[in-house]
């Protein structure tokens, strides 16, 4: 079996404020394999966009408290000067941010900001960093990609920046893609557009991809294995099927209960998880779901569940027994 690209191990991030210590990554462990692609998934403030900020080097123990590992192709990323993180971030790893309006410096013109990610990691005349930049373009779909790469960000539509964006972050052939929210503030079709563009490159480049997101019907297709995150850590893992079919955490339950669907009957309202996410600095004891969770009982408010296996790769941090979980997901089914 190939050893994975990406291994996390137990992964703390806490930032110290004037109200308190804020849990935002708590112990958080996972791996990704060469050429998967993983969702990952939960609402604002789990956690999710700070384990990839900081397995790219850019939140660093001046922000905030650090621990466990990160280690990439066998070397800990926490542990190398931040000169060294210069060479692997971009050329290595890479990562599409969350805004693609603000992504793009409002000032220089598309090609020449793709230049420059390539020059800072290749010896290349600007001309020919320019002429990778048109070649990138045409690759991530943009028609015109010439005329496109001597206009600025403003000239570009969302889906069009996005792109932008997506040959930004491929110029440079990494290893691993991290896309933050890659369809957000886009229009649906558009968001499946980038996403079967994500996937296309994924072949071509043979890169492994992560994919962070809030909606679990985003990532549907396009994932291998997913993991469910919530107040800093991760409450359930496994494949798209284990999740989608079979998934033993009712935050889960909560997140697929929410998302519409084609194949029935239009209900009058979406299901929304009551409550709200915890406050950071101030977590939950037991299970941090447990405020929110219909299901919880006593044992719940007191003991931290842990990331059990249910099966194989499928993994869920829930105190309720195997076949409640069964039987309770198998009526929320029935009553959608």
């Amino acid at each position: 079996m190939p050893e994975p690209l990406l291994q996390v191990n137990d992964l703390k991030v806490h930032f110290p404020t004037d109200d308190g210590l804020v849990k935002a990554v708590d112990g958080v462990s996972f791996q990704v394999m060469p050429g998967e692609t993983l969702g990952v998934v939960g609402e604002s403030g789990s956690g999710k966009s700070v384990s990839f900020l900081t397995v790219m080097g850019l939140i660093t123990t001046k922000q905030a408290i650090i621990e466990g590992e990160v280690i990439f192709k066998g070397q800990d990323l926490l542990q190398i000067p931040q000169e060294e993180m210069r060479h692997v971030r971009g050329e290595k790893i890479s990562m599409i941010f969350q805004d693609p309006m603000t992504s793009l410096h409002p000032f220089y013109k598309v090609g020449s900001q793709i230049g420059e990610a390539i020059r800072a990691h290749q010896k290349v005349s600007k001309k020919e960093a320019f002429d990778q930049a048109v070649e990138m373009l045409q690759r991530v779909g943009i028609p015109k990609p010439e005329e496109r790469a001597n206009q600025y960000p403003h000239e570009f539509s969302g889906g069009m920046r996005q792109r932008a964006m997506i040959a930004m972050a491929l110029s440079l052939n990494p290893d691993l893609l991290i896309a933050d929210e890659p369809t957000t503030a886009l229009d649906v079709t558009v968001q499946a557009q980038i996403l079967d563009l994500i996937d296309r490159l994924r072949e071509e480049f043979n890169a492994s991809i992560v994919i962070i997101t809030h909606d679990l019907g985003v990532v549907a297709e396009h994932c291998d294995h997913l993991q469910v995150m919530y107040a800093g850590k991760i409450v359930e893992t496994g494949t798209a099927d284990d999740i989608y079919y079979h998934p033993h955490h009712p935050y889960a339950w909560g997140l697929l209960g929410s998302i519409t669907r084609l194949d029935e009957e239009q209900r009058e309202r979406l299901r929304p998880i009551k409550g709200l996410p915890p406050s950071l600095i101030f977590v939950p004891p037991g299970c941090a779901f447990h405020p929110r969770c219909p299901y919880a009982f006593d044992k719940c408010r007191v003991d931290v569940p842990e990331l059990l296996p249910v099966d194989g790769q499928h993994a869920a941090a829930c105190h309720l027994p195997l076949a409640d979980k069964q039987r309770i997901f198998a009526e929320e089914v029935a009553a959608r």
